[in-house]
């Protein structure tokens, strides 16, 4: 298993840049399911799969979270697990399939970014020992991070709760995020996630576990799959690494290997540049 380095842990920089968050892995289409704040839905149809640990419609099943700028793994947001897989669960602990209904993160957010924003809610899978409102929390966090998608100038987020939705957030089993990303033809074999029409769908074995890469970050994986799959949602494809040593962009599927990059979970670096290399068909 790899496990990183000083200097890889430092590309990461999961560290919030500001009183914000962090930002989004990669992306899917698929129609959501419905379900307002409080109550369950039926899943949704229609897919797309991203990177991370996620698969795409117009591609293979993405792997693995990209890495931002620099700065510490440290001081992540909470989420209802730690961030850390030492202290989390293994894998023989979580479920390989669920209801296949969801509960909606009560409540809102601000505004983040400076365009029109694009509505957006957090779903949890029922029965599942995770808090909506914790989830939603990290992925205000990530998205409301100024080295997010935010820093194109143009994107801008709000979550919300009932009413409607431009895309939700749903972390799900292995099983349901199979049967919702098959639906549009995706394969994501029980360890990838997806962006299918206007749903994000996470693996919860990714949300909790990582890969070897980031298994030491959890916390910061979480950052790579959301700003991955938001950023399929966005218009945005995959790309490769763009030279050894340098960080590994966020539209990178990082889970099929680091290519000589270091990790980065970051569309965009410190400075306000994006973090981008060739594409990838």
């Amino acid at each position: 298993m790899a496990v990183l380095g000083a200097a890889g842990f430092a590309a990461v920089g999961w560290t919030s840049a500001d009183a914000g968050g962090v930002s989004a892995e990669g992306r899917a289409t698929a129609s959501a399911e419905p379900g307002g704040s409080g109550e369950s839905g039926p899943a949704p149809t229609g897919p797309t799969a991203g990177s991370g640990a996620a698969a795409h419609t117009s591609g293979s099943p993405s792997a693995g979270p990209s890495a931002g700028s620099s700065g510490s793994p440290s001081g992540s947001p909470s989420a209802g697990t730690s961030g850390r897989a030492s202290d989390g669960p293994s894998e023989s602990d979580i479920p390989a399939s669920g209801p296949g209904t969801f509960t909606t993160a009560p409540g809102s957010s601000a505004k983040v970014g400076r365009g029109t924003a694009l509505r957006y809610r957090v779903d949890v899978e029922d029965g599942l020992d995770l808090s909506a409102t914790d989830v939603a929390r990290q992925v205000e966090t990530i998205l409301g991070d100024r080295r997010g998608w935010t820093a194109d100038g143009r994107s801008a987020f709000q979550r919300v709760s009932g009413g409607t939705t431009d895309f939700v957030v749903r972390v799900a089993t292995p099983g349901t995020v199979d049967k919702i990303c098959g639906q549009y033809g995706l394969d994501t074999g029980g360890e990838v996630n997806c962006n299918v029409a206007d749903s994000v769908m996470v693996n919860l074995k990714r949300w909790l576990l990582a890969t070897p890469v980031y298994a030491k970050d959890v916390t910061a994986y979480r950052a790579l799959i959301v700003n991955h799959e938001v950023g399929h949602f966005l218009g945005h494809g995959h790309v490769g690494c763009p030279g050894p040593g340098k960080p590994a962009p966020a539209m990178m599927q990082q889970i099929k290997g680091m290519d000589g990059c270091v990790p980065n979970v970051w569309p965009y670096d410190d400075q306000g540049q994006l973090v981008t290399g060739p594409a990838v068909a």
